[in-house]
């Protein structure tokens, strides 16, 4: 390593001010601070900050964070497929063929953000942030391996530029980057990201009879008119080629097909106790997000006016890519709501419009994407009347 410190130490005149690359210095400085510490410190005078958490620190941490969703979804991108198509092979060929289909869209995520970054950090001339580590693996995460890359490309240019540079920059956006990818994605080229056939990949291969592509959430549209019948519907969906497909369990550990990082609801807590553990997720919104989820279930379900409000309320939580929202878009610290009574009321707000957007809207089935994208125009709004009711009462107390 100190031949590669020494050789950044020799060019770094070149980009400095008055070198041959000076416009390129932050680029320089990426590289520089990405494979080394920076060398600089506090100075004398000024404020003196000792803390162990740095921006660079929370990025790794929230992408630590989504490595079991990321390993689990490379698996049971394999596992579909051989599910589908009636073969029977080893953990191995399933994890390959995960992995041969979701590195290229991780790859291509990240150089495509990677690329406006630098560009805009050039323009700008700002140094480049790290916030981008994290909607890199995001962006992956929330489409079917069968995504075509030039629309994951697309939908990740599209998403840095106006959810996020157009603000400013990281810790500037309204809304959450990576979600804005997959509404794009959705508005855009539906036919890649909605629908049967787009979550599980066959390749040249054909599907065995009874098999169909769906998820749990089209399925249960497709039951009857009561919780009974959505279930058993569930259950029994793909009951040819594997025992109970959609059942509860199946849901709550992710062996199903659906984008390749939302499917599982365990490996999503686990990612929940990391970033609560480590203080990056606020653990209000993540508990009060299931908390309105499940307490809307039950209201929809005292109506049971059609078949998605009779299902049982706790299948909620495990269908489509509620955890996975709560847990990792939802508690995006930028976009959430920052007062602390404000995290409680967004967290349940998330839950409420995701079962109402499902139950409601055949056209969008899976609420949690418009949910958040919405609760994220209305947190500050949220914090703005938090404060405002605080500041009231302190007031009260004053004068008193």
């Amino acid at each position: 390593m100190k031949f590669l410190r020494d050789l950044l130490d020799k060019q770094k005149p070149l980009f400095q001010k008055g070198g041959k690359f000076e416009n390129l210095y932050y680029l320089y400085e990426a590289g520089e601070t990405f494979m080394f510490s920076p060398n600089h410190t506090t100075g004398i005078k000024g404020a003196q900050v000792k803390d162990a958490i740095d921006l660079k620190r929370m990025m790794i941490t929230v992408v630590v964070a989504l490595l079991p969703c990321l390993l689990f979804g490379i698996y049971n991108v394999g596992e579909q497929h051989y599910l589908a198509v009636g073969e029977a092979v080893g953990f191995g060929e399933k994890f390959l063929l995960g992995l041969k289909l979701v590195l290229p869209i991780v790859i291509v995520a990240y150089a495509a953000g990677g690329i406006v970054e630098a560009i805009f950090a050039v323009i700008r001339k700002h140094p480049i942030n790290e916030g981008f580590l994290v909607t890199g693996m995001l962006v992956p995460l929330v489409v079917p391996a069968s995504m075509p890359l030039w629309q994951v490309a697309l939908a990740t240019i599209f998403a840095v530029v106006i959810a996020k540079e157009v603000f400013g920059g990281t810790g500037m956006n309204i809304l959450n980057v990576a979600m804005t990818a997959r509404a794009f994605l959705y508005f855009a080229y539906p036919a890649q990201i909605s629908g049967d056939q787009v979550w599980t990949y066959l390749g040249e291969k054909t599907a065995v009879d009874g098999f169909s592509g769906a998820t749990a959430l089209s399925v249960a549209y497709g039951a009857g008119q009561s919780g009974e019948a959505v279930t058993s519907a569930l259950a029994s969906h793909n009951a040819s080629i594997g025992d109970q497909l959609y059942s509860f369990a199946n849901m709550f550990f992710g062996f199903i097909p659906g984008s390749i990082g939302e499917t599982s609801t365990l490996m999503c807590l686990i990612g929940a106790l990391i970033l609560i553990a480590t203080g990056v997720g606020s653990w209000k919104i993540i508990v009060s997000g299931f908390a309105g989820t499940y307490i809307m279930g039950l209201i929809m379900n005292a109506f049971a006016a059609n078949e998605f409000m009779a299902m049982p309320a706790h299948y909620h939580l495990v269908m489509g890519g509620v955890a996975f929202g709560i847990v990792f878009m939802a508690t995006d610290p930028v976009s959430a709501s920052q007062t602390e009574k404000g995290k409680w009321l967004y967290g349940l707000l998330i839950g409420f419009l995701t079962v109402i957007i499902r139950v409601t809207n055949p056209a969008y089935p899976e609420g949690i994407m418009l949910a958040v994208l919405l609760m994220n125009v209305f947190a500050p709004l949220i914090d703005y009347y938090v404060v405002k009711a605080n500041k009231k009462r302190r007031l009260q107390r004053a004068t008193v």
